[in-house]
């Protein structure tokens, strides 16, 4: 089956008004860039967002707060982007914060199957109010629920037809859990081919969770915060 869309414009249009959707990326690396864009011209709202982070100001998932599509953010880590604190201050967009490996590893059982798990992450913090806990070999254990999504958006680095899907390096990251644990998922890849033409003991993703593929273009790639050294002399 050819899970080719012709856009990505269309690829978003099945999005609604409050649904929930995970997005892969971590700060602005592995980032559906032309899916986040797409999603926002869409202007679907009153969205529950879950991703490592929420991009920064002017790029990556920070585009859809600042057109106020975002109500609320489920997420590891906010410290880039001073619209999402100042809508956050306001009162105006809602925040659940999960620490990092806990939020892998809910959106990794939502895409399992799993309906919830114990972990020692969080007890005795904010984190675990309001959680059941239990005891397992003397240790306090908090009960974590899975996430699954509406749908989920990913950045794929190569693709087939039939939604088998490659990644490249660090880009990886939340894509592979965030592909799984979509009802709808739809993949934006840089390079798309023929099934068959994937080596099969290379793909991170089976096409059996994926709905949609489009192709992804032009991409700028940003890095949030660039650091070199200077170059030293040699013999210095």
């Amino acid at each position: 089956m050819d899970k080719r869309y012709p856009s990505v414009r269309e690829a978003v249009q099945a999005i609604r008004d409050g649904d929930t959707i995970i997005v892969g990326g971590f700060g602005l690396c592995g980032i559906p860039e032309h899916l986040i864009l797409a999603l926002r011209e869409h202007g679907a709202s009153q969205l529950t967002v879950v991703s490592n982070n929420c991009g920064i100001d002017d790029w990556g998932l920070g585009l859809l707060l600042e057109s106020r599509q975002i109500k609320k953010m489920i997420s590891s880590y906010v410290g880039e982007n001073k619209t999402f604190e100042a809508q956050y201050l306001s009162g105006e967009l809602e925040v659940e914060l999960v620490p990092q490996g806990t939020l892998a590893e809910r959106i990794r059982a939502g895409g399992a199957g799993i309906p919830a798990f114990y972990t020692a992450t969080g007890v005795g913090t904010s984190v675990a109010e309001g959680k059941p806990h239990s005891v397992f070999n003397g240790r306090i254990y908090v009960l974590e629920e899975a996430i699954v999504s509406d749908v989920a958006l990913v950045k794929a680095w190569q693709a087939d037809t039939s939604g088998n899907l490659r990644y490249r390096k660090t880009a990886r990251n939340f894509n592979p859990l965030a592909a799984a644990a979509g009802r709808l998922t739809i993949v934006e890849a840089e390079h798309i081919v023929e099934t068959g033409e994937l080596d099969p003991d290379e793909i991170h993703t089976p096409g059996i969770y994926v709905q949609r593929i489009v192709q992804g273009g032009a991409y700028e790639k940003r890095v949030e915060r660039r650091t070199v050294r200077q170059h030293e002399e040699a013999g210095a």
